[in-house]
């Protein structure tokens, strides 16, 4: 007869799973191994606490995303990996979620200390039930804005959000100890990476960057959202400096002329990643947008099918757009599916080719990131292309 397997048993069977992907540090697997998810999921069934999902553990009624959820498994020992906690180490984390991620922290920094924040009065009460049931009561919880940090135990080795962060606020900078690790959601440009920075005086300088998805934090209004069409079945998501004209491109779209396509020449496999291509327009290009298609607009054909309907890179630029498209040819056994553009509005064809450009770029060197240098907004411009905040400023090079 078969049993029913324990959450141990489950628990490891997860943590043998991500080990298959990505290799971990052993005091990272040593903790995932350790502190029961499930225990801060109360509730939810064992097998659903321990598969490699995010689940939502408050609405957020009215809006496309929950307002707090916990983590992918997979992602929160990414960003732990990232993080590089020691065992001594005071650590902040902005958006306490279930507990967790702090419980977790507090397995990595046993002779050091875990601060975690949280803006909802309830999400932070959850937090400070489980981790006081679990054996966590050392965690101090904090109701508070998470943009403001925790100045009380400041300065800390390392600070970790597990919420989208769109600019990174000068009481951040303020909290974090040079030579200390900051690890964040980062999101420019209509997309998230969790980017690990070590500050050096007044840089951030990254070491290393990966392809994540988060709820947003509350208080930064840096990211806009428009329908382009009347069903609001078609978006763009972009940013406050960029120049897009939200009626234009509506105008645009609703024309029902068929969209100029441009093929690269990169070509990618069925399970090969291909989102270095946003990563490499956003380091030399200002005019990179989100495009977000949903079902309902795809099944009415109302425009070219993106690469990836949901969120693919565009360039945008006034009442044009051209955006990431992926073909399969079927000619190559290999790599079957040809990348490119498609592209609509009166600078159609330039942009589309601008695209191009980019994507046959990031085909020159697939695995190449960008280094990614942040300083306060106030700084002087540093070289390579720059985004600026209003209060930090984002320095992509190659």
């Amino acid at each position: 007869m078969s049993q029913t397997p324990t959450a141990d048993q489950l628990r490891n069977r997860l943590v043998d799973a991500i080990l298959a992907e990505r290799r971990l540090p052993a005091t990272v697997e040593r903790a995932m191994r350790t502190v029961p998810r499930d225990a801060f999921l109360p509730g939810l069934d064992l097998e659903s606490a321990y598969t490699d999902q995010a689940v939502t553990i408050k609405d957020n009624p009215g809006k496309p995303l929950p307002l707090s959820c916990a983590s992918v498994p997979s992602i929160v020992a990414m960003m732990l990996e990232q993080l590089g906690a020691r065992t001594a180490d005071d650590v902040l984390e902005i958006g306490a979620g279930t507990g967790y991620n702090a419980a977790l922290l507090a397995e990595l920094v046993a002779h050091g200390s875990v601060t975690t924040v949280d803006i909802d009065p309830d999400v932070a009460l959850h937090a400070r039930t489980r981790l006081n049931a679990t054996g966590y009561e050392h965690v101090t919880v904090i109701e508070r804005d998470g943009l403001l940090g925790a100045p009380e135990n400041a300065p800390y080795d390392g600070i970790i959000a597990t919420v989208g962060v769109w600019d990174i606020p000068a009481t951040w900078w303020d909290q974090l100890k040079d030579g200390g690790r900051l690890v964040l959601p980062l999101r420019w440009r209509g997309q998230t990476r969790s980017v690990a920075l070590t500050r050096h005086g007044n840089a951030l300088v990254s070491q290393g960057m990966e392809l994540c998805g988060f709820v947003p934090i509350i208080g930064q209004h840096g990211e806009k959202t428009s329908p382009l069409n009347a069903d609001d079945t078609i978006r763009v998501h972009y940013d406050e400096d960029q120049d897009v004209d939200p009626d234009g491109l509506a105008a645009t779209l609703q024309t029902g002329k068929p969209a100029l396509e441009v093929p690269s020449a990169q070509r990618v496999g069925g399970e090969e990643p291909f989102d270095g291509v946003w990563l490499r327009t956003t380091a030399g290009d200002d005019r990179v947008c989100r495009l977000e298609v949903t079902p309902q607009a795809l099944q009415q054909e109302l425009l070219r099918r993106p690469a990836i309907p949901v969120r693919s890179p565009a360039i945008v630029d006034g009442n044009s757009l051209a955006y990431l498209t992926i073909t399969r040819e079927g000619t190559h056994a290999e790599r079957p599916f040809r990348l490119g553009a498609a592209a609509y509005g009166p600078q159609a064809e330039e942009l589309a080719r601008d695209l191009v450009a980019h994507i046959d770029a990031w085909g020159s060197d697939r695995l190449t990131v960008p280094r990614m240098t942040i300083t306060p907004a106030a700084d002087a411009a540093t070289a390579g292309h720059v985004i600026t905040k209003p209060e930090s400023r984002i320095t992509l090079t190659y």
